[in-house]
């Protein structure tokens, strides 16, 4: 359930806290106060559409937070742990910001989530069911899945076996069809990609090979430039055959160590001198050892030039640089091993085409059978709400339509739609060419009402779904939606008196002026002598009589006596 929702800058509300009770909760007060306000903020904290243009004037993002009460281990809890969100008290926070520029972040339970994960969360927490709720009902594309809802767990394994295969069917028609279609077109792709890869698999390529062959090139290149070099330090370091200057710092670092056990910076400075010394030593041996393996190799030369060569060609067809043109190479050897595992599998895609076609047909007959039971099952359970909402001459019927032979879809071999007759003697036409506004408020709570049994939601609200009807109707509606709140929390806009005097709960929500002549909406739960009050305004408009006062107390008594007896 609902417990409390905040809203802070959103539309014409500033900042409002609300808390909901179990059972069942009306929203009344004058048309515009923004009863619909609240409801579409919980839609928004659901996962609903966002626009900045809910922002209140003046400010720069909206913030909705909802706190959610949840069944242990119920489908809400499910969702959270398949997507990896923490919970550990049956309490879930959903929180939504609105921002001027466009962003949009969502959280649950603290976590940041996208948009996507955000609904699949709330539907499971929520069920908003407004006057455009009607449209799922007037498109008979939508019949199949409403129907698929009422029938729940005894469908799904068949269906779900059917979707695989379904999926399966669609994967070998794509391949069948890109195989037949531009052969011409596919026949040069494999040539080109047989022609690259063996041409990038003859180089033989290995990473970090061309620093490494740029660094021998320079070498080669330099080879008297080297050998100059290493000459000249070698002279310079043995001297002529009177003086060496190696010999120097050997007799100068003899001379310091006669002194050093007289003091640490003596002894300091004969370290210095002796590293300084055999230091030198080592470097005479390199530079002597570079010397004599030194030699140049023209033959070498002409190699590492040839193979940078390869590598410049190839990088200047498949990338900036070996490690890309390696990357590349693995992207079309893939591609040509799917291209020639479609050719050795050509003749079997046929086959395969032809088994699968026939276990859709087998699963298909399984789900007929299933619908078809669901649907007799549908229209009974419809026809007793319809009893008991005064349309008891109404008959409604579930037809069903068979795809041509050898057609598929992602939910069966066939569709449903849903048919009606309000009046005897008529026509059975379909439901969107026959019902009016008011009949089809009526069918959409019979059907939420059957639907609030096996669906699992813990909060349904219903905004303004009594537009169009009054009387023993209205009562009717007001007695179903209490029966809906028995298992599942309901909050409830209207403008029916009997509708807000079945409810648990009564908030009423008004729209004022502030000083600073900004629009503000307040929301106030309201009982005893103010929800009389309210009631007799619902009753009379403008002008509340005393006789109203007391018409509206009746109507609260007889509530009450009806409530007494269902329970």
């Amino acid at each position: 359930m609902l417990k409390e929702i905040s809203i802070k800058n959103f539309a014409i509300i500033e900042q409002l806290a609300v808390n909901f009770e179990t059972g069942m909760t009306v929203l009344t007060g004058e048309t515009g106060a923004g009863k619909s306000i609240i409801i579409d903020a919980v839609g928004l904290l659901a996962g609903g559409r966002g626009s900045q243009h809910f922002i209140r004037t003046g400010a720069n993002k909206a913030v909705l937070q909802g706190l959610f009460q949840v069944p242990p281990a119920g489908i809400a809890e499910q969702k959270l742990d398949e997507f990896g969100i923490d919970h550990d008290d049956d309490n879930i926070i959903l929180q939504r910001e609105l921002y001027r520029n466009g962003r949009n972040i969502c959280r649950v339970n603290g976590m940041l989530v996208n948009t996507t994960t955000l609904k699949q969360i709330g539907e499971t927490l929520v069920d908003i069911y407004g006057q455009n709720e009607h449209q799922a009902l007037m498109q008979p594309d939508q019949h199949l899945s409403l129907l698929d809802e009422f029938i729940g767990s005894k469908l799904q394994p068949t269906l779900a076996k059917y979707q695989t295969t379904f999926d399966k069917y669609q994967k070998i028609s794509r391949a069948l069809r890109n195989q037949s279609q531009n052969e011409k077109a596919r026949a040069q792709r494999f040539d080109m990609l047989q022609y690259q890869v063996n041409e990038i698999e003859k180089a033989d390529l290995t990473d970090g090979e061309e620093e490494e062959l740029l660094r021998e090139r320079d070498r080669l290149n330099n080879f008297q430039t080297i050998s100059n070099s290493l000459s000249q330090s070698l002279a310079d370091i043995e001297g002529d055959e009177t003086i060496s200057p190696l010999d120097m710092i050997g007799d100068s670092m003899g001379a310091i160590e006669s002194v050093e056990r007289l003091g640490d910076e003596f002894k300091q400075i004969a370290e210095n001198i002796k590293g300084a010394y055999y230091m030198l030593q080592d470097a005479t041996g390199e530079i002597s050892n570079q010397l004599d393996s030194l030699e140049f190799d023209q033959g070498r030369l002409d190699e590492v030039e040839a193979r940078l060569n390869t590598i410049f060609e190839l990088k200047r067809k498949y990338g900036d640089s070996i490690e890309q043109i390696l990357a590349y190479y693995d992207k079309i050897s893939a591609e040509l091993a799917d291209m020639q595992a479609e050719n050795h599998n050509g003749n079997d895609l046929e086959a395969q085409l032809k088994a699968t076609e026939t276990s859709l047909n087998q699963l298909g007959a399984q789900l007929m059978k299933i619908r078809h039971q669901g649907a007799k099952d549908l229209t009974k359970a419809i026809h007793q709400q319809l009893a008991d909402l005064y349309m008891e001459k109404t008959e409604f019927e579930a037809r069903f339509n068979s795809l041509p032979a050898g057609h598929f879809n992602a939910t069966g071999i066939e569709t449903v739609e849903f048919y009606l007759r309000t009046n005897p003697g008529e026509a059975m036409l379909p439901l969107n060419k026959i019902a009016s506004g008011g009949e089809l408020s009526r069918i959409m709570l019979a059907l939420k009402t059957i639907f609030s049994r096996v669906q699992g939601v813990t909060s349904i609200i219903f905004d303004e779904v009594d537009t169009g009807v009054s009387g023993r109707v209205a009562q009717a509606i007001a007695d179903k939606i209490h029966g809906i709140s028995l298992k599942s929390q309901a909050l409830c806009i209207t403008h029916l008196p009997q509708v807000a005097a079945m409810a648990d709960h009564q908030d009423y929500i008004e729209k004022h002026v502030d000083q600073n002549g900004r629009t503000e909406t307040t929301i106030e739960p309201i009982s005893g002598k103010k929800r009389v009050n309210e009631l007799a305004r619902m009753l009379a408009g403008t002008t509340v009589t005393k006789l109203t006062l007391e018409h509206a107390q009746e109507l609260l008594n007889l509530a009450e006596k009806a409530k007494q007896a269902e329970a």
